[in-house]
């Protein structure tokens, strides 16, 4: 019972929708954009990486974008969606900006790593405050005041 209440529970902040805003649309237009253009952002980049399954990798990692921008979007179950996302973003970090590193140094890396960077944070930032009062999930737990 006491591990349903934190999954809920968050600060009474409202402006953490704007933070959902960013994060949500961000990784519902990533994975929209993998479906639409998967010689570029899915299964196309995702060979040119060098992931074995290339094609159910793309498409699976597309799913959980949409999906779990849309739940952080609307505040449902932020903490449970930014899980998924954050595995995302470190594969991400590690597959493709750590090689920019060897190849071209450290400036060229942090340039290319700041969306991922980002990204990462905000989610690290919901996972540990949650969604804020403008959500689904505030509707759940109503902290007594």
């Amino acid at each position: 019972m006491i591990a349903i209440r934190r999954i809920f529970r968050s600060r009474k902040t409202r402006s953490f929708i704007l933070i959902r805003l960013i994060v949500g649309l961000v990784f519902f237009s990533e994975g929209v954009q993998k479906f639409l253009y998967p010689e570029i952002t899915g299964v196309g980049r995702f060979e040119m990486i060098g992931f074995n399954y290339a094609t159910f990798f793309a498409y699976f990692v597309a799913v959980f974008e949409v999906v779990c921008g849309i739940l952080i979007l609307f505040g449902v179950l932020t903490r449970l969606a930014a899980v998924p996302l954050l595995i995302i973003m470190l594969t991400a970090i590690i597959t493709t900006k750590i090689p920019i590193i060897a190849d071209e140094g450290f400036w060229f890396m942090a340039h290319a790593a700041r969306t991922d960077f980002a990204m990462t944070l905000l989610l690290v930032f919901l996972l540990i405050n949650g969604p804020g009062r403008n959500s689904v999930d505030s509707l759940f737990y109503r902290e007594k005041v």
